[in-house]
C-alpha cells in the first residue's frame, strides 16, 4: 500500500432537532467510524455541511474531533476558505491540536469570485509553511479549474502539498494524467464523490478514497482487494455496494450518512439547517432498503 492510501471517509455533523450542535452524537459517529475500520477520518468538508456552521461552530467542532479520536487513527481537517489568513489560521489550530494534514479547496467565493492559477499557488504556498500535508480539494463546488500542470507544479515546488482529492468529471483521466506527469511528487492521488466512481479511479492509480460514512466498512474491501492485486474481488465488491453508493450520489447527497445513522442508533437525528430540505421519505426509505442488505456497522452501531 501507499504511504497516503485506504478509505478517508467525510464525518458528518450531527445537530439536534433544533438545529443547535449535538456534541454528544458528534463524538458517537467518531466512535462508529473508528468502528468500520477506516484509515483516517476527514472533518469539516463538504459532506460535514461546512458550508451550514459558523465559525465558532468550526472550531469547537475542530477540537472535539481532535480530542476525542486521540489518534486511534489520523485525522484530515478541511480548511477552505477564500481569505488566505484565514486558511492560515485554520491550519496553525489544526496542527496544533493534532491534525494529521489538512485539505483545501482552491479559493472561491459564490460563482465568479474565484482565485487565478497564481492566487491559488500562493494560498496554498502559505499554507504551506504551517508544517502539515496538504490535500488539494479538486471539486466542482468551488468552480475554479485546476489543470495537471497546476497541480504538478504545486506538488513539485511546494513541500507539503503531497495528496490530490479528484473529483471533477472524468476523475479517472484527470488522475492518470497527474499521476503520469508529477510521478513520485503525486503521494497521495485520492478520489471522492462517494466513490461514484471509484473502480475507475482506482484502474488509473488512485491509492485512496474519500467516501462518506454511510458504508466505508463495506467500500474498504474494494480497496483492499485492488491493492493485493485481486481485480475481480474488487470488481465483485464494488459491483456489491454500488446500488447503494449510486443512490447515495445521485439522490440523497450528505443527508445518507445521517438517515443511515438514525436507523442504526448512532445519533438522533438527521436534521440539517434551511435551506436544506429533509430527504423526501421515499427517497429515504428506498436508500435504506439499499443500504439493508449490505448489513453496515452504521446501521447497527447503536442497536
Amino acid at each position: 500500500m501507499a504511504k497516503y492510501s485506504g478509505i478517508w471517509p467525510v464525518a458528518p455533523v450531527a445537530f439536534n432537532d433544533d438545529g443547535s450542535l449535538d456534541l454528544e452524537g458528534n463524538r458517537r459517529i467518531l466512535d462508529c467510524m473508528v468502528d468500520q475500520g477506516v484509515d483516517g477520518i476527514c472533518i469539516l468538508a463538504n459532506f460535514s455541511e461546512q458550508f451550514l456552521i459558523s465559525d465558532a461552530e468550526r472550531e469547537t467542532l475542530t477540537r472535539l474531533s481532535l480530542e476525542h479520536v486521540a489518534g486511534r487513527v489520523p485525522v484530515i481537517v478541511t480548511i477552505s476558505h477564500f481569505a488566505t489568513p484565514i486558511v492560515v489560521e485554520r491550519a496553525r489550530l489544526a496542527r496544533d491540536l493534532g491534525a494529521a494534514m489538512v485539505m483545501i479547496m482552491p479559493p472561491y467565493h459564490g460563482a465568479l469570485l474565484k482565485g487565478t492559477a497564481e492566487q491559488t499557488y500562493e494560498q496554498f504556498a502559505e499554507v504551506s509553511k504551517v508544517g502539515l500535508p496538504i490535500m488539494i480539494q479538486d471539486a466542482p463546488l468551488s468552480g475554479v479549474d485546476l489543470p495537471v500542470p497546476l497541480l504538478v507544479r504545486m506538488a513539485n515546488e511546494i513541500e507539503q502539498v503531497k495528496l490530490f482529492k479528484i473529483e471533477c468529471p472524468r476523475a479517472a483521466a484527470k488522475l492518470r494524467a497527474l499521476i503520469e506527469a508529477g510521478g513520485d511528487a503525486i503521494e497521495g492521488p485520492f478520489d471522492g464523490e462517494e466513490a461514484i466512481t471509484l473502480l475507475a479511479d482506482l484502474d488509473a492509480g488512485a491509492t485512496g478514497t474519500m467516501t462518506s460514512a454511510m458504508i466505508a466498512d463495506q467500500i474498504k474491501p474494494v480497496l483492499t482487494h485492488w491493492a493485493a492485486g485481486d481485480r475481480a474481488a474488487a470488481t465483485a465488491a464494488y459491483a456489491r455496494i454500488l446500488p447503494a453508493v449510486n443512490h447515495e450520489n445521485r439522490q440523497c447527497g450528505f443527508l445518507s450518512a445521517k438517515a443511515v445513522m438514525v436507523e442504526g442508533g448512532v445519533i438522533r437525528s438527521d436534521f440539517s439547517r434551511h435551506p436544506i430540505p429533509p430527504l423526501h421519505p421515499a427517497t429515504r426509505a428506498m436508500l435504506l432498503d439499499l443500504v439493508r442488505p449490505l448489513d453496515p456497522i452504521a446501521l447497527r452501531w447503536g442497536k
